[in-house]
């Protein structure tokens, strides 16, 4: 999932247009992103989690972004 992807770019329309937010404001409201993320990469979504999980490492151990992934994995 990166930037100037047209799948990427499509999420962002999505969650401009559904919610009137962009992927940053999706760290505080997650239940906009996994809507969104889950349309636009059908069968690629756990993959796309597991790789955000991966590339915060550690980090995805902390509280608030542990809520964030039971939300996304829910």
């Amino acid at each position: 999932m990166s930037m100037g992807n047209t799948k990427y770019n499509l999420l962002v329309t999505k969650l401009d247009s559904l919610y009137d937010c962009t992927v940053r404001d999706c760290y505080e409201h997650p239940e906009y992103l996994k809507p969104a993320l889950k349309e636009v990469y059908t069968e690629d979504y756990n993959s796309i989690i597991e790789q955000i999980k991966v590339h915060l490492g550690d980090l995805s151990n902390e509280d608030d972004l542990a809520n964030f992934f039971k939300i996304m994995e829910s």
